[in-house]
């Protein structure tokens, strides 16, 4: 499994891949920062983002899509760029049909660090960690994505197993006969 990481943002918006299946080591196949400048129109800048995330997509040929899920700060100005780049990734993975997973900042870095309260610092030595790197990815920013992506393989592998799973049980699970619920194929009269 191949899954993209996006820490969304406008002056920096970290992308990072990863690669390879739950149990197993992971590998980064590849890591990146889309920079934007702050004193561009707000329109160009969105674009430059969109034109980069699709030549990821292009490039790597994800099978999922992990982004950061934006959450209210006290800083509107930040927080609307985020949003605003945030929503590229997810429509970039609608167009090509990928499934697209959101999580929050504490949800990755306890799946990286074992601690949801973890900062910047401990997630990038976990990543280096795990993906067994030379050196620590840079900006933060790059490193987040590929947390980002890296939790989607743990947490995001292990509950579409979980839904697998349950689907599977219950097709093989003979009807219930009586009780609860509607039963196929009956035609049933009411009493007046």
């Amino acid at each position: 499994m191949r899954v993209l990481g996006v820490d969304p943002g406008l002056t920096r918006c970290g992308l990072g891949v990863v690669e390879g299946e739950l149990g197993r080591s992971l590998t980064m196949v590849d890591v990146g920062v889309i920079r934007t400048p702050a004193q561009e129109p707000i329109a160009r800048r969105l674009l430059a983002v969109s034109e980069h995330i699709d030549e990821w997509f292009d490039r790597y040929q994800p099978d999922a899509v992990a982004v950061e899920r934006v959450f209210a700060r006290h800083d509107v100005s930040t927080i609307m760029g985020t949003a605003q780049a945030s929503a590229i990734p997810l429509i970039a993975a609608a167009r090509r049909g990928l499934p697209v997973a959101m999580h929050t900042p504490s949800e990755v870095k306890a799946a990286v660090t074992g601690n949801g309260r973890a900062d910047k610092a401990q997630v990038t030595m976990m990543i280096t960690r795990i993906l067994r790197l030379s050196q620590s990815p840079r900006p933060a920013d790059a490193a987040d994505a590929l947390a980002l992506a890296v939790c989607h393989m743990w947490r995001g592998g292990a509950q579409q197993r979980w839904a697998a799973a349950v689907a599977a049980q219950q097709q093989d699970r003979p009807a219930l006969s009586g009780g609860t619920g509607p039963r196929r194929g009956v035609n049933r009269k009411v009493a007046r």
